[in-house]
């Protein structure tokens, strides 16, 4: 067995060679790669899986090594893991003990530095005090080391005399009584009193560094505090001087420009056609060039040239589908500014200002493999997490985050081919999944009868309710409506498998979303989540799977494919392809891009079969394309996101208290504001009690439904209705949809939701519930009278 003979490794360099773990009584010790590097030690299998599946680290900062014998050794952090390792021979092991005590020093120094520093990062407000504060911290740095230097000096004399008490000890037990006892007594006396001088004076030395230590740490924590504080409230003044700066801006715009974009009506008519653009724009329109990269279902190449002069000659048939370019956004703005009623031609009104920060996340450690051990196998809905491994959000809040890009449902809402339509639809379907690439923690379960509203009618046009219509299994319907001319809504029940290293997560249930202008009615699915590294490692999400995009009123249609990472792919990670076809099978757009930056789209000019085989021996569809155009970037979180969950600019905002929600909406939840608060205990406790609560609420209806049921069969289907939390119970075919369409509940919960009603849906053919209106009326009088209290 080849291994290398490294030398022995200087503090901080990396160290690898092959070392026998013991796995189990049936396998014993196995041949490993082991990896030491940043005060980490890792292993594999191979020396090939280095780049991709880590079996397993341990941090030395705060590890136990112990040597067993000449080849063995074990290193443990304190119970939850221990490896029991074997070197080939007692040089090699050596040489591991080594550079792994090497490692260990550095580790701990590194964490203790970590520690002291903490996170003032905010620069001295001058340089006399910033001298005197660091001359300070220096001295007291140089007393703590001098007292650290007693303390090893008083741990070495310990251990010289302790180990002549032994001796002495040792010896007087094989003296025979006589002469030379009372000598081997007085010898024995004399140690045990210099053990135990230097034993006072260990003790005295450790009282003493540890008040200074305790003296200085608090004085340095209310510093540290202050400073935090001061940083704070810069922060908020900066803030609210870039808000006015920005508000200023505005109103200069609309004071200006208004007026002009008013007087001429002209461009209105002709679309996206003004002064120096009109060239450069023409000039990108007619280039000709490949639209994406190569993807497994099909190969797009440059259009032939003849195209030039169609394009350039039949304005009239195709100008609306190449008008998605760069000057679409001047189109939409142009137009909405000429729109009296738009939200946007009144710059000069006040809308709301929205909160931009909340606490930082705080840095508690939690060991995940001591709960999860026990949950593989099992629905994630039923599983007792702490708040540890959550984000102040509940699902409602993140089913209401899919309307971040809502911009593209107001653009599609504008178009006048289907086809267009459709790469908008499918561009805002991708846009739905760029909040999840950082975003690892789990939201928090709704509770039934949950409620959530986004009201941004100001600010953007649109406003949505989102209902807990059940709890076994959860499911939450979704209604958003929007002033310029569309509908959404969806209902999402979730099935999620812990698999040991990855947590599946499969949405049920379709999207629908409808144009008022066109009467076009899309409906789509959403794609599965995978969460990785649950055990060890990194978290990581990934989104993979085929959507299927539907005008079910031209019979259009989008394929979407979400490819699931792979190491050995040379694609792009995260890539999306798509492309869009009539209701006969021509293909007329190419999409393409990644789910967490952007998508582009490229109108197909001409397909044919050719090129590579795919995997199944096919041959690839060969689509010529036009320049790719942009149709969605994602917009960049804001600053300090990593400290507070990775939110964006909206999931900042969505737990921000609001006067005159219901008393169901997640933002009164106690358990969810204490954990942004920071206050985690707290959560927990509060979390256990609403969990409590609902399940006592839960037996109450089964009970009252037990109770009025009738022996009768018919009186048995009656109880398995839906039931409101006060009491009443309609039969369990009561609901019925504008297509007379009697749905038999499926749910377990005896519960009817406050605010959407079960309907067959006359599309798709599934029973799924439906906004029945009346909450915004509601919250407009004020009057709450018949939600229940589930808080």
């Amino acid at each position: 067995m080849s291994e290398p003979k490294a030398p022995t490794p200087a503090p901080g360099d990396t160290y690898k060679g092959w070392l026998f773990k013991w796995t189990n009584y049936i396998k014993g010790y196995q041949r490993r790669w082991f990896v030491l590097s940043n005060g980490l030690l890792s292993y594999y299998r191979t020396q090939a899986e280095m780049g991709h599946t880590c079996r397993g680290t341990i941090n030395l900062a705060t590890a136990n090594i112990a040597v067993e014998d000449s080849c063995n050794f074990v290193i443990s952090n304190g119970g939850t893991q221990t490896y029991h390792l074997k070197a080939s021979s007692e040089v090699e092991r050596q040489r591991w003990i080594t550079a792994l005590e090497l490692a260990k020093a550095k580790a701990f120094r590194m964490q203790a530095e970590s520690d002291d520093s903490g996170d003032d990062s905010t620069p001295p407000a001058a340089g006399q005090g910033a001298g005197s504060r660091n001359s300070e911290v220096q001295s007291t740095l140089r007393t703590l080391g001098s007292k650290v230097e007693d303390l090893s000096t008083c741990n070495d004399l310990i251990a010289k005399h302790g180990s002549a008490l032994q001796r002495s000890l040792s010896e007087l037990e094989g003296v025979r009584l006589g002469g030379e006892t009372s000598e081997k007594i007085r010898q024995v006396t004399e140690r045990a009193t210099l053990f135990r001088i230097t034993s006072n004076a260990m003790i005295n030395a450790c009282r003493d560094f540890l008040a200074l230590a305790q003296t200085h740490s608090k004085r340095w924590q209310k510093a540290l505090q202050a400073e935090r504080e001061q940083r704070v409230r810069l922060e908020e003044t900066l803030e609210q001087l870039a808000k006015q700066h920005n508000h200023l801006e505005r109103a200069f715009r609309g004071a200006t420009v208004l007026p002009a974009s008013q007087s001429n009506p002209a461009i209105d008519s002709k679309g996206p056609v003004s002064g120096k653009g009109d060239a450069s724009d023409e000039d990108e329109e007619n280039e000709f060039f490949d639209a994406c990269e190569d993807v497994q279902e099909f190969i797009t190449v440059p259009a032939d040239p003849k195209y030039h002069r169609r394009s350039g000659s039949n304005v009239s048939g195709i100008s609306s589908e190449l008008g998605m370019d760069d000057g679409t956004t001047s189109l939409d703005e142009q137009s909405l500014a000429s729109n009296p009623e738009s939200p946007q031609s009144q710059e000069l009104v006040p809308v709301r200002k929205r909160r931009t920060r909340i606490p930082d996340k705080p840095n508690y450690s939690l060991n995940l493999w001591s709960i999860m051990k026990n949950c593989i196998g099992k629905e994630l809905s039923k599983i007792p997490m702490p708040v540890n491994f959550n984000e102040p959000l509940s699902m409602l809040q993140r089913l209401s985050e899919d309307l971040e890009y809502y911009e593209l449902l107001d653009r599609a809402a504008k178009c006048q081919s289907s086809l267009e339509q459709m790469c908008y639809v499918a561009a805002f379907t991708v846009s739905s999944y760029s909040t999840t690439v950082h975003r690892t923690g789990k939201p928090f379960n709704p509770l039934l009868g949950e409620t959530f509203e986004l009201d941004r009618v100001q600010e953007s046009g649109y406003r949505s309710l989102c209902e807990q219509v059940s709890h076994h299994p959860p499911a939450a319907a979704h209604h958003a409506i929007s002033e310029r001319g569309w509908t959404l809504r969806q209902e999402i029940a979730l099935a999620s498998k812990f698999r040991g290293k990855y947590l599946s997560i499969m949405p049920l249930g379709s999207i629908h979303c409808i144009f008022e202008k066109s009467t076009n009615h899309y409906t789509w699915k959403k794609v599965t989540t995978t969460v990785h590294n649950i055990i060890v490692g990194k978290l990581w999400i990934d989104q993979s799977g085929e959507i299927d995009v539907v005008n079910h009123k031209t019979g259009d249609r989008c394929h979407l494919k979400f490819a699931p990472y792979s190491y050995f792919s040379r694609d792009v990670a995260r890539k999306v392809t798509g492309v869009v076809t009539d209701k006969d099978g021509k293909a007329h757009y190419v999409l393409s891009g990644t789910w967490d930056e952007k998508m582009e789209y490229s109108r197909v000019m001409q397909s044919s079969r050719g090129g590579e085989n795919g995997a199944d021996g096919r041959q690839k569809t060969v689509y010529q394309t036009l320049k790719a155009k942009e149709l969605w970037r994602k917009t960049p979180l804001p600053e300090g996101a990593e400290n507070m969950y990775y939110f964006s600019t909206l999931a900042l905002t969505l737990n921000e208290l609001e006067e005159g929600v219901a008393p169901t909406d997640s933002r009164r939840r106690p358990d969810q504001r204490l954990m942004e608060q920071g206050r985690w205990e707290e959560a927990n406790a509060e979390k256990q009690r609403l969990e409590e609560k609902q399940r006592t609420v839960r037996r109450e209806r089964e009970r009252e439904a037990n109770r009025a049921a009738s022996p009768s069969e018919e009186g048995k289907e009656s109880a398995d209705g839906a039931e409101t939390l006060h009491g009443s119970h309609p039969p369990a075919y009561s609901m019925e949809g504008p297509y007379g369409a009697p749905v038999k509940s499926g749910h377990q919960d005896n519960y009817k939701s406050m605010w959407f009603e079960q309907l067959v849906d006359p599309v798709t053919g599934e029973p799924t519930h439906i906004y029945k209106g009346g909450y915004w009326e509601a919250k407009e009088q004020g009057n709450w009278d018949s939600c229940p209290d589930i808080f």
